[in-house]
């Protein structure tokens, strides 16, 4: 028989993270909770079958890459822009803050200088992962609380970086292992420096020669691959393409300039954005970048050791603590002190109320160094997990607190404040009757909204994507900025009164949800819902849709109509 432990690795994750994972949504909780306890099931520190650890942290790794890869298919350079004011001060002034409270709690137990630096920095580094996973699952990306949030994480990704480079420098003075020189890598790899200033310098310049490469050649050759790939009409060849430089790119940012896997798969994909092709790639993507990111959590799962929770309780419960409280209050008040809503600050306190990749490589850096004991590792490990399995509880109680936060936004709302537009349409209940809502603004519902007004038929749209929101406002059109499935957006669109829903949004899962509270609002509403399959048009039926529209029916159907018609005219 071959040896076969990436079979049985990938066999062993996929399949518990699949059986635990129903199981949790069947209680619903968040399904990223059974995927932890997966993990749990099939690492080390539990009998049974223990999977490859190593491999299972490489498969994560692939996940996190085509994570990074799909937001930056969304986000354009300019859009990244936008949110510079608030995303550079607040990252730093999170990590800051962080660092002193984690540094603090360090101190209380008797650690070294160099063991509470460490420690604080790897409680303050919120997890890229579980923050885009949550707000892709809330269809929040999209949004500006989105967009702050992406901005923050890629500036806390750099610092990380930084801290990277700087720590080996420091070690001795703070009473770990000396390594006074560092040499560079890749293109660099002549270069070397034993100096604090140099390293730092050398690592910013590093960053942006990639960040450089990536705006002047990038840019060219990336979209001209995918078209040229696309032009062979094989969706194999498109597909591996697609793969090929969100791969690419990411190891050879690695390799050559230093700079983080996930951030080198991020800036292809914001590069690829640019492209007419980057809605395709973002959709031959998916399954497969969901599947990886599956594995990231599960591979966080083998990492846990369930006894640690009897033996050091009251210092897991202040690292949690720090992790969770600390962070989420000096975002949220970050948040609010740059002068932004206070659904926003919600948002972002939400949002960075847990930790993940980056704490653990920092974390391992420190034991290395020796200047953090393994009992810090421990409770690092322990306190990230039990964030992730809270983080989404976190953003369930958030949403419950959407009415709330609308109508006090409604009240205190001021010109000046970055969502104002925004909040304006959402405040206030719609005066139409006998309208249409359209929901989902994308390529279906932007042709569906054309036809609307054309045949001058009262509409009102409900987005996400903010610019898109006031490109619809300066057309006179009525749009709501947020998610469909918030009740107050759905209060405002006044469906009592409305005489057609329109879901134009391609999740299924979602529309159904749409469909199910659009129905119990106006049992006379006329609904319409898109489809891709038969199973999707059964699920949408369930829940109350009078006529939903799959693609393939239509194209058969616009077939068959054309050759009747030749048909006849002979």
């Amino acid at each position: 028989m071959h040896q076969t432990p990436l079979i049985a690795t990938l066999v062993a994750t996929l399949g518990l993270a699949f059986v635990f994972g129903t199981i949790a949504n069947r209680l619903r909780l968040p399904t990223i909770v059974g995927y932890l306890i997966a993990g749990v099931v099939i690492g080390p520190f539990t009998p049974g079958f223990v999977a490859d650890q190593a491999l299972a942290q490489q498969l994560a790794e692939v996940g996190v890459l085509l994570l990074m890869f799909g937001v930056g298919l969304h986000l354009s350079v300019q859009e990244l822009l936008s949110v510079r004011a608030i995303a550079v001060p607040a990252a730093f002034g999170q990590i800051g803050l962080v660092s002193l409270l984690g540094g603090g709690l360090a101190h209380a137990m008797g650690w070294t200088i160099g063991a509470a630096i460490v420690f604080g920095l790897s409680l303050s580094v919120a997890s890229t992962v579980v923050v885009l996973r949550t707000l892709e699952e809330r269809r929040l990306l999209e949004t500006e609380r989105g967009r702050i949030a992406v901005g923050w994480l890629i500036v806390e990704d750099v610092a990380v970086i930084l801290a990277l480079v700087l720590l080996p420098l420091f070690a001795e003075t703070l009473g770990g292992l000396g390594q006074g020189t560092t040499r560079t890598t890749g293109l660099f790899g002549w270069f070397e420096t034993q100096t604090v200033w140099g390293a730092l310098s050398l690592t910013v310049v590093k960053i942006g020669a990639f960040v450089l490469l990536m705006m002047v050649v990038g840019k060219r050759v990336i979209p001209w691959v995918l078209h040229y790939s696309a032009h062979t009409g094989s969706r194999e060849l498109f597909r591996l393409a697609v793969l090929a430089v969100a791969l690419g790119v990411a190891y050879g940012a690695a390799e050559l300039f230093g700079v983080s896997l996930a951030l080198g798969a991020f800036f292809a994909g914001v590069i690829l954005a640019e492209s007419r092709l980057s809605q395709r790639a973002a959709q031959e993507t998916l399954p497969l970048r969901d599947a990886f990111a599956v594995l990231f959590f599960v591979s966080v799962g083998m990492l846990f050791d369930p006894t640690i929770l009897v033996r050091e309780t009251v210092p897991i419960v202040a690292t949690f603590l720090v992790i969770v409280a600390g962070n989420a209050m000096v975002a949220f008040f970050i948040t609010l002190a740059l002068r932004y809503p206070l659904r926003a600050a919600l948002t972002m306190g939400a949002s960075m109320s847990q930790i993940g990749e980056f704490s653990f490589i920092l974390s391992g850096l420190g034991v290395a160094l020796k200047l953090l004991p393994e009992e810090g590792r421990d409770l690092i490990l322990a306190g990230a997990i039990l964030s992730i399995l809270v983080n989404p509880l976190l953003f369930a109680v958030l949403n419950r607190a959407i009415p709330w936060i609308a109508e006090h936004e409604r009240e205190d709302n001021t010109p000046d404040q970055p969502e104002s537009v925004a909040r304006k349409g959402e405040a206030n209940i719609t005066q139409l009757t006998g309208h249409a809502v359209l929901v989902g603004h994308g390529r279906v519902g932007s042709r569906v909204a054309e036809a609307l007004l054309a045949d001058h038929v009262s509409l009102l749209v409900i987005e996400e994507r903010q610019e898109v929101v006031e490109q619809l406002h300066a057309r006179g059109i009525e749009a709501f900025s947020g998610n469909g499935l918030q009740p107050d957006i759905l209060n405002a669109a006044n469906l009592a009164h409305a005489r057609w829903f329109i879901s134009a949004i391609p999740n299924p899962f979602e529309g159904g949800n749409l469909v199910q509270q659009a129905r119990a609002a106006n049992p006379n509403l006329e609904i319409i819902a898109r489809a891709h399959t038969d199973a999707e048009v059964e699920h949408l039926g369930k829940f109350g849709a009078n006529l939903i529209i799959m693609g393939e029916q239509e194209i058969a159907r616009g077939i068959v109509q054309h050759i009747r018609a030749s048909r006849t005219k002979h």
